[in-house]
C-alpha cells in the first residue's frame, strides 16, 4: 500500500526552483532513501510534504488523499512526522517531557505502551529520563528527536539528516533502530549524506541533484562504489 505519493512536484523559493518535477513513492513498511549533494532539493522535498515549503506545483498525497492547502499542523495529526536536520528537541525539559509532547499529538489509551516502545527502541532514553534534554550528547538527542516523532503513531516518519554529526557508534545505533522501525509497518522518507549506508539499507533510493530525480538504486547497488560516485556527483 502507498503511504506517501509525490507528483511532479516543483518546489520554488522566488526564481529559483529548488525542486523540479519530482516524482516518488514510499509504501508501509519501506524506508526510501533520499540522497545527493547539498542544494539537490533533499529537504525542500520534506519540508514541501509537511506544508512548510512553497508548493509551486504538483502534489502530494497521504494514503491518497491530497495535502494540498493542509497547514504543517494538520499535516502532522493527519500521520506525518518530520525529524528535521538539527533535532530541535525542548532541551530545559527532560527526556520524558520531551516524549510526552509527542504523545499530545495524537492521545490514546496506549500511551503508557507508547513510551514503553521508544525505551525499548532507545534504551538510553529510559536510563536518562529525568535529565534534561539539553544535557544529553548529540548522540542522545537524536534519538530522542526521533523516539518523539514516533511516540506519535505517525504513518509516515520523514527523517533529515539523523546521522549528521554523530559518532559511527551513535550513526550504527541509529540505523539499526530504523531498520526495526520498518519491521512494524512504518513508511519511512530517509534523506541522508551517508550515500552507500543508505542505498544498502533502504529498499531504494532517489538520487538528486539540482532538484530532478538522476536515478533510483537498490540495494544490490551499494556495493558499485562507482556507479553510486557517478550517480552522487551527476
Amino acid at each position: 500500500m502507498t503511504a506517501l505519493a509525490v507528483e511532479r512536484l516543483f518546489v520554488r523559493y522566488g526564481a529559483v526552483d529548488a525542486v523540479r518535477g519530482l516524482s516518488l513513492e514510499v509504501r508501509s513498511g519501506e524506508i526510501v532513501g533520499l540522497i545527493g549533494p547539498n542544494g539537490a532539493g533533499k529537504s525542500s522535498t520534506l519540508h514541501a510534504i509537511m506544508g512548510t515549503a512553497p508548493v509551486a506545483a504538483g502534489e502530494v498525497k497521504l494514503d491518497g488523499r491530497s495535502l494540498a492547502g493542509r497547514r504543517p499542523e494538520d499535516v502532522a495529526r493527519g500521520g506525518v512526522a518530520l525529524v528535521p536536520e538539527g533535532r530541535r528537541i525542548f532541551g530545559e525539559l527532560t527526556v520524558e517531557e520531551n516524549l510526552r509532547l509527542g504523545l499530545a499529538a495524537r492521545r490514546s489509551r496506549e500511551d503508557g505502551s507508547r513510551l514503553a516502545r521508544a525505551y525499548e527502541l532507545f534504551p538510553v532514553l529510559q536510563d536518562f529520563r529525568r535529565r534534561h534534554a539539553g544535557a544529553l550528547s548529540g548522540g542522545q538527542q537524536q534519538q530522542l528527536a526521533i523516539a518523539r516523532a514516533l511516540v506519535a503513531e505517525p504513518d509516515v516518519l520523514l527523517l533529515d539528516e539523523p546521522s549528521l554529526g554523530l559518532a559511527p557508534k551513535v550513526v550504527d545505533v541509529v540505523f539499526e533502530a530504523l531498520a526495526r522501525i520498518r519491521e512494524s509497518g512504518l513508511a519511512v522518507l530517509l534523506v541522508e549524506q551517508r550515500a552507500q549506508r543508505t542505498v544498502a539499507l533502504a529498499d531504494r533510493s532517489y538520487i538528486l541533484a539540482n532538484g530532478e530525480l538522476r536515478l533510483t538504486l537498490g540495494p544490490q547497488d551499494a556495493g558499485d562504489t562507482e556507479r553510486l560516485v557517478a550517480a552522487y556527483l551527476a
